[in-house]
């Protein structure tokens, strides 16, 4: 089923959406598109549906063909402070505030937003795969924190974040056993199943 462009007729409507909620290490990042009228691509679809070199070919796309676009990483210590949804709202928030122009409508992937400011705004379940500005939100979300803990991995290469990204796969959990927790890490996570057992 061909995704729609938007959800009004509002000229300014945003996209929202933000990816890594899941991940033990690492930022929760979020991304606001604006997309023009018209846009079309056949290939935009939810970021999870498609390959790394997929996303990677449509960023530029999107970021060339947007009327307005951003994102923004909110980091372990603050998703520690106030909780990953809190921190995904706030990223999407940053997101839509330092978008080139304000937006009329703000369209939300999920269940759970709180008011920005003024603007109306819509939750969508799987909005990710019902309209294309968040679709498009949720690639240009994913290609940035990705490209982040690529660019972690060199510190800590033992982690693998290049190939897992800072999700709880069984490699990643057990690095933590073996060489503990680092600055990335977020601490109120289960980091191991025997959390009890890790030293933080």
């Amino acid at each position: 089923m061909a995704l729609q462009l938007k959800l009004t007729k509002s000229k300014f409507e945003c996209g929202t959406d933000e990816a890594g909620r899941g991940c033990l290490a690492g930022p929760v990042t979020a991304a606001a598109v604006i997309l023009p009228a018209g846009f079309e691509n056949e290939l935009l679809n939810d970021s999870k549906q498609l390959s790394e070199n997929l996303r990677n070919q449509l960023k530029p796309i999107i970021e060339n063909r947007a009327v307005a676009w951003s994102y923004c990483h909110i980091f372990p210590d603050t998703i520690d402070q106030i909780n990953i949804l809190n921190a995904s709202i706030l990223a999407m928030h940053k997101s839509i505030e330092t978008l080139e122009f304000r937006p009329e409508f703000i369209l939300v992937d999920g269940n759970r937003f709180k008011t920005y400011q003024d603007i109306p705004h819509q939750t969508v379940i799987k909005g990710d795969g019902k309209y294309l500005n968040i679709a498009a939100a949720s690639i240009l979300a994913k290609t940035y924190r990705d490209a982040f803990m690529c660019s972690i991995h060199e510190e800590y290469p033992m982690y693998n974040w290049k190939q897992n990204k800072g999700y709880p796969t069984k490699e990643h959990r057990e690095a933590i056993k073996k060489y503990g927790i680092t600055k990335y890490h977020r601490k109120s996570f289960r980091l191991l199943t025997e959390q009890l057992q890790l030293d933080l």
